[in-house]
């Protein structure tokens, strides 16, 4: 069926165009006319007519501008002008608009068929055009999550990926060579660092997939893997091999509002963890790193920048005491890490006490490692020699019990050194900012300038910056102001105007404000109690 619009203020055109469709193309047409250049787009707007035979001199809007407006909202339509007015710039308007054909009154019935013809040509190239389009994007659909979730598993869990790299690059339309990988997690509820009900929520999420898919693709141009439990994890290729602190800022304000949207979607909390750039051979290092985001942070979206082992093993060894040692020194949990050396210990005792030796090296090796951590995590300076007399003084303990209090108070030890060296950095960045603000404040100065100046992300940032002072920026930055101005409203002569301009605000009238608020009285009454 085709639909076709007869637009003419001539009653007799109109039925006798009426009478040759109906007797030409019999049963293949549902018609509708128009009058009026007004009436016409109206009736376009709820008829959408495949093809519209338009008279140029309508009343009201003519023939070339009701066109115009249908071609707005109905770019498919195919127009065939019919008019009596043989002129060149109607004409011109016309082809400029795509119109089929511009015929002028009168006009023989067989020209008309013929048009009518190769309009429905048109129209029907355009539709197998447009069903082949959607059978090839159905298919795609379908193919592409596939080949995305292939694209992730295989970068972070197989040996070929280098080589299977172009491949992917190729059928994902992937020009970038490197990238990045977001961790998105999600659960009944964020606690500290980790959320909790993963396995409802994991299931819950499952029946959201397409929805969840859909809201990342608007956010980030990335290779989507499938839902793992109560994880995404995502690649975002990129151009540049460094990301700078604006464009982090970006990325991490981008993943705030994607998760956002996604919990105002579906019923359960998001959170994520982004990796460095990498080379796309070795995103599985942003993975890592991704990761180590998500543990390190109790916050919802954090970013490697911002934060300061996979072997095969013996039947019954400890993996996951192990895995605990090492996870407990990361996070300067220094009991734990002790607690956790101590169960490794006594395994060891319990399967291998005639081996002292091999008890020895593994207290070393742990003992080592977690020193690595230590300095990994905590951002403590390296020392080459700093180990000169572990090897000797280990190898001369004879007694299980001095091997066991040696590795685990140097096992303490490190995680202890993470969580002051952790603590001595966030203070010396909130006190790198608090000077800053001490020599800015007469500025307009705002938490991104700072934060930028710490090379801290604003979010992050701010977090830190309310744990070390107790204040948020705007209260801290607002408190030195005030006592300056308070300062200079004692000891000196200066108008309103200039100790208002001298702290760091423009406007004297927010200045009162702000300052009555804080202080309990106004700039003028506290110069006059002063006096």
């Amino acid at each position: 069926m085709y639909k076709i619009m007869l637009a003419d203020d001539e009653g007799i055109v109109i039925e006798a165009l009426t009478f040759i469709i109906e007797k030409n193309f019999e049963g293949k047409c549902e018609i509708a006319s128009a009058k009026t250049g007004r009436s016409v787009i109206e009736l376009a707007e709820t008829f959408r007519p495949d093809i519209a035979i338009m008279d140029i001199q309508m009343p009201g809007i003519n023939g070339i501008e009701a066109m115009k407006e249908i071609r707005r909202f109905n770019a498919s339509t195919v127009f065939i002008v019919l008019s009596a007015y043989d002129k060149f710039d109607y004409a011109k308007e016309a082809i400029n608009l795509g119109v089929l054909e511009y015929l002028n009154k009168p006009v023989e019935q067989t020209r008309i068929v013929e048009v009518l013809n190769r309009a429905m040509d048109q129209i029907e190239k355009e539709r197998a055009k447009r069903s082949q389009d959607l059978l090839i994007k159905e298919k795609l659909e379908n193919v592409i999550p596939i080949i995305e979730n292939n694209m992730i598993y295989t970068a972070l869990f197989q040996d070929s990926y280098e080589q299977d790299l172009e491949a992917y690059r190729d059928l994902l339309g992937i020009d970038a060579d490197h990238g990045y990988m977001i961790v998105l997690e999600f659960g009944e509820q964020k606690e500290d660092d980790h959320m909790t009900n993963v396995v409802g929520a994991g299931v819950r999420s499952q029946s959201h997939y397409r929805e969840i898919k859909d809201t990342v693709k608007n956010y980030f141009s990335c290779v989507n893997g499938s839902l793992m439990a109560n994880r995404m994890v995502l690649l975002v290729p990129t151009q540049e091999a460094v990301v700078d602190y604006t464009e982090r800022i970006k990325i991490i304000e981008n993943c705030r509002s994607m998760i956002k949207k996604l919990s105002e979607r579906v019923d359960v909390k998001f959170r994520a963890g982004i990796g460095s750039v990498h080379k796309l051979s070795e995103c599985a290092e942003s993975y890592k790193e991704a990761q180590r985001a998500l543990r390190n942070s109790n916050g919802t979206v954090a970013h490697i920048s911002d934060l300061a082992i996979t072997v095969t093993y013996e039947e019954d060894y400890p993996v996951e005491t192990e895995r605990e040692i090492f996870e407990k020194t990361e996070k300067g949990d220094e009991n734990g890490a002790a607690q956790a050396a101590s169960h490794f210990f006594e395994w060891m005792c319990a399967n291998y006490s005639d081996h002292v030796t091999d008890i020895k090296l593994k207290a070393l090796e742990f003992v080592l490692w977690s020193e690595h951590l230590a300095y990994e995590e905590g951002g403590m300076k390296y020392r080459f020699l700093s180990r000169q007399d572990y090897l000797p003084d280990i190898m001369g303990m004879q007694k299980l019990d001095e091997i066991k209090t040696w590795f685990l108070n140097k096992t303490a030890a490190a995680a202890r050194d993470v969580r002051e060296n952790k603590m001595k950095q966030s203070s010396s960045s909130v006190e790198l900012a608090k000077t800053y603000i001490l020599e800015n404040y007469q500025k307009d100065i705002s938490l991104d300038d700072v934060s930028r100046e710490v090379d801290i992300s604003p979010y992050y940032f701010s977090k830190l910056f309310k744990e070390e002072t107790g204040e948020n920026f705007i209260e801290y930055v607002t408190n030195i102001r005030i006592e300056k101005a308070k300062q200079l409203l004692a000891s000196s002569r200066l108008s309103m105007k200039e100790i208002c301009a001298q702290v760091g605000y423009a406007d004297p009238n927010y200045f009162s404000r702000i300052f009555k608020k804080t202080v309990g009285v106004t700039p003028t009454e506290y110069k006059e109690g002063k006096a």
